[in-house]
């Protein structure tokens, strides 16, 4: 039994935050009260005074290393990084080694959750909606259907033919279908935004038409098959746009963005820090602008992390020939909190909605609440904490982010799980 005193109490389902008591018993929020008196001796309190409470957070799309790639991220170093970051539930894209594109190796990645820590976040695979690398043939959707979170490459399927009759094949399964918008005969060998800043830093650009072509299309398909789609990593002022114009016209379609897309822009090349470079590439600062305001809105309704890791070595060589991608776990929600909430610019609850209520709404299923008498999916977060992003104190086994050997501030003290 813990009881929480006077903790700052986020519920973004009933718009509540408070300061209480809260007391947590096997598992479950047993009370939260203004002011709890009559509790057990046994119960260990905890000063919680000017730490923050709310339901735990819940990460969209990320990469996990393993199985493949241990070298960059293992499944034990992944969830430690998601607790330590305040995410009680993950949902990894297929691009392991084996890709998730069959039963069978859906069937072998979860055989190893016996193996998982018994302290780890729910964690959730998407399944691939084409086979392989190249895209060009529909994978074993309905044999997948009964595994997997929802079907996602994580990269664009080119074959709009072939798009169109996943459309219409996966409509009646009911699962969350998420799209990469992105035309790469536009976007060509592009790492950073088009436009002043890219001939500046001499870097190739991309084009905004790279993204805005690709969500015009998908959003026709969209529209003429009636399947509800997500847009991913959505990062240009136009795509804002034309997903409010959709979302006006009763288009079925849910968007994200990425956090370190509400950060930066274009303009942070200047250190030509290899972690910058990320796909989408960073947009110029008015699609920095319009993505924050979209997410205001609920134009965009969620904040995605699409945790990247990568080895040292992967990552320092020159700007444009690495692989793009930054860690993010452990960093988003006091970068974004110190960013937004201590600003006054969004509300605490806002964020707290965008990381953890609305990203299950987009998988098509039931919000956490922070209320007496549901189990305590729950994260403690300390604002004020001061921290150094380093070795010692990232759990990712990947230490590629711009942060890195910064200090921060705002750290999760635990989650209730």
């Amino acid at each position: 039994m813990i009881l929480l005193k006077q903790v700052r109490v986020l519920d973004p389902v009933s718009q509540t935050d408070k300061i209480a008591d809260v007391l947590l018993e096997e598992s479950k929020i047993k009370a939260i009260e203004t002011n709890l008196t009559d509790v057990s001796q046994n119960a260990k309190t905890i000063n919680a005074e000017g730490m923050v409470l709310g339901p735990g957070l819940v990460d969209l799309y990320s990469h996990s290393g393993e199985p493949g790639h241990e070298e960059r991220e293992t499944i034990v170093s992944l969830t430690a990084a998601a607790v330590a970051g305040g995410f009680t539930r993950l949902n990894i894209l297929p691009d392991t080694l084996p890709i998730i594109d069959n039963n069978t190796s859906a069937q072998g990645v979860l055989e190893q959750k016996k193996l998982w820590p018994d302290s780890s976040p729910q964690l959730n695979f998407w399944g691939a909606l084409t086979q392989g690398l190249e895209g060009k043939q529909m994978t074993e959707i309905s044999e997948l259907a009964n595994i997997v979170i929802g079907f996602a490459d994580g990269y664009p399927v080119e074959n709009l033919n072939l798009l169109l009759r996943l459309l219409e094949y996966v409509k009646p399964l009911g699962k969350p279908v998420a799209l990469v918008p992105k035309n790469s005969q536009f976007s060509a060998n592009g790492v950073v935004r088009e436009g002043i800043t890219s001939i500046g830093f001499g870097l190739p650009g991309t084009p905004t038409i790279s993204e805005a072509a690709a969500i015009a299309v998908l959003l026709e398909l969209t529209s003429a098959t009636e399947t509800p789609i997500h847009l991913m990593r959505v990062s240009t002022r136009r795509g804002v746009e034309l997903i409010a114009d959709a979302k006006a016209r009763g288009v079925p379609v849910t968007a994200s963005t990425t956090w370190m897309h509400l950060l930066l822009n274009a303009e942070s090349v200047i250190s030509y820090d290899p972690s910058l470079y990320l796909d989408p590439p960073l947009g110029l600062k008015s699609d920095m602008l319009a993505l924050i305001q979209g997410v205001k809105t609920g134009v965009i309704d969620a904040i995605a992390i699409d945790h990247s890791p990568y080895t040292y070595e992967e990552k320092k060589v020159a700007f444009g020939e690495t692989p793009p991608g930054a860690i993010g776990l452990e960093l988003a929600l006091p970068l974004l909190w110190n960013r937004f909430v201590a600003t006054g610019e969004w509300s605490a609850l806002e964020l707290w909605y965008r990381l953890s209520v609305a990203p299950l709404l987009c998988l098509q299923q039931k919000p956490i609440t922070c209320v007496a008498g549901k189990f305590a999916e729950l994260v403690l977060f300390d604002p004020q904490k001061i921290w150094k992003v380093n070795h010692n104190n990232l759990k990712s086994l990947s230490t590629n982010t711009p942060w890195f050997d910064q200090e921060i501030t705002g750290k999760v003290l635990r989650i209730w799980n």
